[in-house]
């Protein structure tokens, strides 16, 4: 099965570069090229790729921009967004937006490509552990203060919502079936109806979901925007002690 890709990047030897790595494997084609966020979506609409290889920072309309209207437009479309750091607000941006996943530009080309792969087989290209992680980081910042109760929720049984909140939490299936005291079998059964039922393509987005919901808060929503702005203490003098 070949694997149709569009690559938006405004750098044009970098796409080239990319094109280059990707005409190279025999299961991927790419189907197009987009130079900014705007041209992304339209090309989206129009040619249907499994995966976008997203940049976020582009003239005109971002990445984070274009992914939203990628995620509603062409839902059959993946995005995978390419980052300068692999933890920062614009992965965690782009998975609030609706991407599969995120990878650091200086990513090798095999990672990128079993990532590329990941994506379009309906997996995540980041674990729930790193994506939690990023939502730690970054929520308090920039999701509001008392997030809503979603109301897909009440389609869930409880223990599908069980299972929503281990694999929040970063669990593997096989995790949250020794936690469960289930089989893996019904972990994945639970696992792929949350999907299905709350509409969400992948593990990663359903973190996002958790924390939007308000299933899981940061571990600490009151004092991350200091850990991440304080500056070091200096040590303490012997004087002191």
């Amino acid at each position: 099965m070949t694997i149709r890709l569009l690559i938006a990047d405004d750098e044009s030897l970098l796409r080239m570069a990319f094109r280059m790595v990707f005409e190279a494997e025999p299961d991927l084609e790419v189907a197009g090229e987009a130079g900014d966020g705007d041209e992304a979506a339209r090309m989206a609409r129009l040619l249907r790729p499994d995966v976008v290889l997203m940049d976020v920072r582009m003239p005109g309309m971002d990445g984070i921009e274009a992914t939203r209207r990628i995620v509603r437009d062409s839902p059959r479309s993946r995005v995978l967004i390419l980052t300068t750091f692999d933890l920062d607000e614009y992965a965690f941006a782009g998975l609030k937006a609706g991407a599969s996943g995120f990878l650091p530009k200086n990513t090798r080309p095999g990672d990128l490509l079993a990532a590329i792969r990941s994506v379009a087989a309906g997996e995540a290209a980041v674990s729930p552990r790193i994506t939690r992680r990023l939502l730690e980081k970054f929520a308090p910042l920039l999701m509001p203060g008392v997030p809503e109760r979603d109301r897909r929720l009440a389609l869930l049984t409880s223990r599908e919502r069980e299972v929503l909140v281990q694999v929040a939490r970063g669990l593997s299936n096989a995790e949250v079936a020794a936690a469960m005291r289930l089989a893996e079998a019904t972990v994945k059964t639970h696992l792929s109806r949350v999907l299905l039922k709350l509409g969400l393509r992948d593990r990663a987005q359903v973190v996002v979901f958790a924390y939007e919901s308000g299933l899981i808060r940061p571990a600490t929503p009151h004092d991350a925007r200091d850990v991440r702005f304080r500056p070091p203490r200096p040590p303490r003098s012997s004087e002191s002690r």
